[in-house]
């Protein structure tokens, strides 16, 4: 009787820990997977959200959604898995990477990087989402002014980051993206900011204090709003209406990208959603400005000058109450309350679902140059 409780518990057990290791299994190798970098149940459920209302177009056929992880980030995964089971999202997998890292193996072949390879081979794109402050240390920085709450999701993505598209770190190091330079990612936030010290850039740790000189909420407001990064409002007064976000507009640069490839006038400041204190300083390799704060002091947006389908950018297109009447928000306390929606107005909705548009096209051709191979070998 114990022989077989016993059986049964290790059954469970591994189909538990089966459905975090998919490319562990036998999966489907004729399929296209797009990975997902930290899918928390939030992150699953924006892009499911963007997915459902056709403002990212997928063939949901032909792609399959897999999220990556480190087993030594802080957020628990089993909450993803379980929103995955109970919202029967077939397309959506997971997959925990394991083995050591720390400051000093992250741009280099390291324990990971024979794993990483191998889920390179069989995806077509990655996505990288915001979050919390990387540690400086990594770019070369003392901590002066970065709160760092969980600092292996940051080395997992900084090495498959530098993995891919390399940096100033090791210029010697050939990049996945040699292989197969269609692949496709993207980043929001966080992301961009990854991707950038991946690189080999450096990042403003502080750009109240940095940029503007203000040290205190009281200083910061001052700089308007269409300076401030994120809503220091919240610390000034008790209004629960106040968003910690901000709306403010950008502006393009000269380069191609927005005014090309995503194909919006050039001469459009589309309000976007912004939550961050943080920011690029010096661009790593291969990076190029694509746009900036209206004051020119922050950077917005990047491309990689190499890899055609490599791009971030510093705000959150992927918010889904951009999209669609929701909650009710105030900047300032005298604000009257308006909805995301409503304060990004018709500009703002036509850049971000333009957006949206040439991500889908980018993502449909990566999708198509991954099947080409997949019927080649």
């Amino acid at each position: 009787m114990r022989r077989a409780i016993s059986i049964f518990l290790f059954l469970i057990l591994t189909m538990s820990l089966a459905g975090q290791d998919f490319f562990r299994q036998d999966f489907n190798r004729k399929k296209t997977y797009i990975l997902l970098a930290n899918p928390t149940e939030s992150n699953l459920s924006t892009l499911n959200y963007l997915i459902r209302h056709r403002i990212l177009r997928v063939n949901t056929s032909k792609v399959k959604f897999v999220g990556i992880y480190h087993e030594n980030q802080k957020y628990d995964f089993s909450k993803s898995k379980n929103f995955i089971e109970k919202q029967n999202l077939k397309n959506f997998h997971l997959h925990e990477l394991r083995g050591p890292l720390d400051m000093k193996n992250l741009f280099i072949n390291n324990h990971l990087s024979p794993e990483l390879q191998e889920i390179f081979k069989y995806s077509a794109g990655t996505v990288f989402f915001g979050g919390p402050d990387i540690p400086p240390e990594v770019y070369n920085q003392e901590n002066t002014r970065s709160n760092v709450t969980d600092p292996d999701r940051h080395f997992f993505e900084l090495t498959f980051l530098f993995h891919l598209i390399g940096g100033f770190q090791d210029e010697s190091f050939r990049p996945f993206l040699e292989d197969k330079p269609w692949y496709f990612i993207t980043g929001f936030c966080l992301g961009l900011q990854t991707m950038n010290v991946a690189a080999g850039g450096t990042l403003i740790q502080d750009i109240p204090a940095e940029i503007f000189g203000a040290e205190t909420p009281d200083a910061i407001v001052k700089a308007g709003r269409n300076n401030i990064h994120r809503n220091y409002w919240q610390e000034l007064s008790d209004d629960s209406l106040l968003a910690g976000s901000n709306i403010h507009p950008i502006r393009f640069t000269d380069h191609p990208f927005f005014g090309k490839k995503v194909k919006v006038p050039k001469n459009l400041t589309p309000l976007i959603y912004s939550s961050h204190h943080q920011a690029i300083k010096d661009p790593g390799k291969g990076l190029a400005i694509t746009a900036v704060s209206t004051d020119e002091k922050i950077i917005e947006a990047i491309a990689h000058n190499r890899y055609p389908h490599v791009f971030s950018v510093q705000f959150h297109p992927e918010v889904p109450a951009l999209y669609e009447e929701m909650h009710k928000i105030k900047f300032h306390p005298d604000d009257i309350p308006r909805s995301y929606h409503e304060y990004i107005g018709k500009e703002g909705l036509y850049f971000h679902k333009q957006y949206w548009r040439y991500i889908s096209k980018v993502l449909k051709k990566a999708v198509r140059s991954d099947r080409s191979g997949h019927n080649n070998n």
